[in-house]
């Protein structure tokens, strides 16, 4: 692997490009290339200046979305873990096919730069799949890009010729998971965040080694706050010890489980209702996008609250939530909504979330 930035070179479609290669594309601007392609070059230039630094931004899933000043030696350490536990040889062909705002995708490019990938650049879309005809050893995805790609059978069929999938940037629904079991190839959800420069633990989703838990990489080390969200040591790729909002379970060997987000945590009537295990337990009645959020009330402090996408009969939905939910759990109110809020990279924004039920259930009351 090579981690001198002025050593390296990315293969793009199976033609090396050096930093000066880049340098002299940059010059002649951006209309002789595609915009995703365009993208990876002023990332590339970036990467290759004679800063040590370089700007990430956060999605603001749970809360404003920031910039981060990231070291690049440590981003190069990140690409090493992955291409070491996944086994990637110089050569091996990885798609890009993300947003080079986010650390996700960044990682995509550091790792081809570092393990001498070879790399097949799409636009961030929904549709990843739609035109690449290359097989590929390597692609990371976010979840609605796996499920947008399984909805169509030609997409499909390419997503099934890929040795390896990583997916990140939001969890995993079980209606996905039971379509991932089939796939051939290797598939993994990835745990991390901006600031462990991608993830730092991976679990399978299918296969003989398909686990609920996720199994760090060697060199992290992980314990639990007083409050049981989990707390990272990850020396390779972040210099602070990171206390993170996820509430998980360690297991004995070392795997963990995480349960959800502490700011996720509903209080109503004294009890505590974590949103994301409400969810898992009703995904079988849904399908399409539905999200458990809050709103406040006078009496309970906060009150479960439903939004949904799918056109449904809402008395005949509570009924069928009585037979699954403890009585206590179940959501006061339910709302279908045009669309659920989300990041600009797919993630359910929950602050959107609370506010757009906060929004419904003053109009209906006014």
């Amino acid at each position: 692997m090579i981690f001198d930035r002025k050593e390296q070179k990315l293969l793009l479609d199976g033609r090396k490009y050096t930093s000066n290669d880049i340098s002299k594309l940059i010059v002649g601007g951006g209309k002789a290339f595609s915009p995703a392609v365009w993208e990876l070059l002023l990332f590339l230039n970036k990467w290759f200046d004679d800063s040590t630094t370089i700007v990430v931004h956060t999605s603001g899933s749970t809360g404003t979305p920031k910039e981060l000043l990231v070291r690049k030696d440590q981003m190069m350490q990140s690409a090493r873990l992955t291409c070491e536990y996944l086994n990637l040889q110089p050569g091996d062909t990885a798609l890009l096919c993300m947003n080079l705002c986010y650390i996700g995708a960044m990682m995509v490019v550091v790792r081809s730069l570092v393990a001498g990938l070879n790399l097949i650049v799409r636009p961030a879309s929904g549709h990843p799949l739609a035109d690449v005809k290359e097989p590929l050893k390597f692609a990371a995805m976010v979840p609605l890009q796996v499920y947008n790609t399984l909805q169509v059978t030609e997409e499909r069929q390419q997503l099934e010729q890929i040795d390896i999938l990583i997916i990140g940037g939001g969890a995993v629904d079980n209606t996905l998971a039971n379509e991932i079991k089939n796939l051939p190839g290797a598939v993994y959800s990835t745990y991390g965040m901006t600031e462990t420069l991608s993830h730092i633990a991976l679990r399978r989703l299918n296969g003989a080694f398909a686990s609920e838990h996720y199994y760090p990489f060697n060199s992290v080390k992980l314990s639990l706050s007083s409050e049981n969200t989990l707390v990272i040591e990850a020396p390779l790729v972040c210099d602070n010890i990171l206390q993170t909002n996820d509430i998980a379970y360690i297991h004995l060997d070392g795997s963990f489980t995480i349960l959800g987000r502490k700011d996720n945590v509903i209080n109503s009537g004294g009890i505590k209702i974590q949103a994301e295990q409400v969810e898992k337990k009703l995904h079988s009645l849904f399908s399409g996008s539905f999200v458990i959020t809050c709103v406040p009330d006078s009496r309970l402090g906060q009150a479960v609250t439903l939004l949904t996408e799918v056109q449904l009969n809402i008395t005949e939905l509570k009924d069928k939530i009585k037979t699954i939910l403890p009585p206590y759990y179940c959501p006061k109110y339910i709302y279908i909504v045009k669309q659920i809020p989300q990041t600009e990279n797919g993630k359910i924004n929950r602050i959107g979330c609370r506010n757009l039920a906060q929004k419904l259930l003053l109009s209906q009351n006014i």
